[in-house]
């Protein structure tokens, strides 16, 4: 398989993730749909999280393994698991340290004007409309990071698309674009999911796939000319704690809405999921 096929189709696996995008500009939906899809998402991300760790982890044990063999060296299999723990801290506190500055700038809800009385000032009242716009600001950033979450995660699919390319493994890789391809079309919803009542944009919808599944492309060319384990597993690890991050502040921002056997039952559609379109990569070999 050429350089120029593995791109394009490497390019099909990733785009897929624009299928599920539009349901965010959806009209009129109830809170217990909102809970369902968010939480839909969570599970999406729940099954994310396991798999790029386990991915992360096979990584650092093949080289530990391979250190007690004699086939490798014991500070390169300690590098890695640093390399994992490194890149797992970056992806979570780094980015909740981050979220912690872009909130400071805002101040806090003014409370009612009057002492009992229930009217707002003028003065008020424009500063509640600025907290909309941040709540609303924040919103649409976290779904950005769940995006750029992602795109780590399907970078790392991508080279593996590119290996397998240029390795002349075409049945694997041609399973591996399936597989992926179905996998990043559930991953639309993960991004959406959490925005609430918020209605994005389709230019904010472009944008969130670009970043979601563009990643799946330049790693399909990357890896088919650059075979590198330490950039494999960086990208799993900081993936890792971005989505952990992300599922986290999700989970808090549902809460608040009630439904919550709904949201646990739709948490576990979500991971199913993510189960059945990654079989089809299992059964690739991938």
């Amino acid at each position: 398989m050429s350089f120029a096929q593995t791109a394009l189709l490497g390019a099909l696996a990733g785009f897929t993730i624009f299928l599920g995008l539009p349901v965010g500009r959806l009209d009129h939906l109830s809170t217990r749909a909102r809970v369902a899809l968010a939480m839909f998402s969570v599970g999406v991300l729940v099954f994310l999280l396991v798999d790029v760790l386990s991915h992360g982890f096979s990584i650092t044990e093949d080289a530990a393994t391979a250190a007690q063999d004699g086939d490798g060296s014991a500070a390169r299999a300690a590098g890695l698991c640093l390399l994992l723990v490194a890149g797992f801290t970056l992806g979570s506190a780094g980015l909740g340290i981050l979220e912690r500055r872009l909130r400071s700038g805002h101040p806090p809800l003014p409370p009612l004007g009057g002492g009992a009385s229930d009217t707002l000032s003028v003065k008020d009242e424009l500063l509640l409309l600025e907290h909309l716009d941040a709540a609303r600001a924040h919103a649409l950033r976290t779904g950005l990071i769940i995006a750029a979450a992602i795109g780590l995660h399907n970078f790392a699919e991508g080279l593996a698309i590119g290996v397998s390319s240029q390795a002349g493994e075409i049945g694997l890789a041609t399973v591996l674009i399936i597989g992926f391809a179905l996998h990043n079309a559930t991953e639309g919803f993960g991004i959406v999911g959490p925005l609430g009542e918020v209605k994005p944009t389709w230019r904010w919808l472009a944008l969130a796939g670009l970043i979601g599944g563009g990643p799946t492309f330049v790693g399909a060319m990357v890896g088919y000319n650059v075979t590198s384990e330490p950039l494999e597993l960086l990208f799993y690890a900081v993936a890792g704690g971005a989505i952990l991050y992300v599922i986290g502040e999700i989970w808090h921002g549902m809460r608040r809405y009630g439904h919550r056997e709904l949201g646990l039952l739709m948490l576990a559609a979500g991971f199913a999921a993510g189960i059945m379109t990654d079989l089809v990569v299992a059964y690739g070999g991938g």
